[in-house]
């Protein structure tokens, strides 16, 4: 295991395992925490080996947000062009999925939701308590959370700052699966291993169609699912997976 202080990264066959490691602060995010995610999602992006992340906080908690005391200070978890912890505005090319023990509150909850996915405990607690605090959701609660919850449940978790139950959270489909306490990580492995077990092009281009969806219409939907199938559909990873199956035998991508 290697540490870009304060966060850790292991690999886990084509898996990146992603620790946030403040435990003493409930892995409350600092500019340092947020440079260490940037350079562990750096990592995920540049090696073809790599084909799925997934996010964790240490020590039972996923993360409680911003650190106040270091904003206090002057200083902001945020990294200019990428956003709170060095990728909420701008998301590696390829998937992330959260494990998410214990608190992902406020800034916690925002990178969450900046994942593709969420694993959570049953016993995970969600929220954007910021309106407490005098502050906003700015680092992408007031974006992301009106978008996948119906509108009055978004405007009840928003504008009470009350904490949410991984419960309600899965019952809205915000997170995707619910694991016993202490497993989310596991969770969240297993599932990058079937993302990782398929063709890297064809989940791109999936992908980029899911991140387009909600933006864009019915017609430019189209348009776009043309490109990208006219792209994926030519590619040598889609004969091999002809062949594969054909020939009743594992693929062997490529990439290309």
């Amino acid at each position: 295991m290697s540490a870009v202080t304060p966060v850790l990264t292991e690999r886990r066959e084509s898996t990146l395992l992603i620790t946030i490691d403040r435990p003493a602060v409930k892995n409350a995010l600092d500019l340092a925490v947020a440079e260490g995610i940037a350079a562990a999602l750096d990592v995920l992006d540049a090696d073809p080996e790599l084909k799925v992340g997934v996010l964790t906080g240490a020590g039972g908690n996923f993360s409680s947000g911003m650190d106040l005391k270091a904003f206090a200070a002057g200083q902001k978890p945020v990294i200019e062009g990428r956003g709170l912890a060095g990728f909420a505005e701008a998301p590696p090319m390829k998937p992330v999925i959260a494990a998410v023990e214990g608190y992902a509150l406020a800034g916690g909850f925002e990178v969450a939701l900046a994942c593709d996915l969420i694993v959570a405990s049953r016993e995970a607690v969600f929220g954007l308590p910021e309106v407490r605090r005098g502050l906003l959701a700015a680092g992408g609660g007031l974006v992301r959370l009106p978008r996948v919850l119906p509108p009055r449940v978004a405007a009840e978790i928003i504008l009470t700052g009350e904490f949410v139950t991984a419960e309600r959270m899965e019952a809205h489909g915000v997170v995707s699966r619910l694991t016993a306490p202490g497993e989310a990580v596991d969770g969240a492995l297993e599932l990058a291993a079937k993302i990782g077990a398929n063709a890297p092009l064809a989940v791109a281009g999936a992908r980029r169609m899911l991140q387009l969806a909600p933006d864009l219409d019915e017609a430019a939907l189209w348009d776009e699912m043309r490109e990208l199938n006219a792209m994926v559909g030519s590619s040598e990873d889609a004969l091999e997976g002809a062949r594969a199956f054909a020939e009743k035998r594992q693929p062997q991508w490529k990439g290309r």
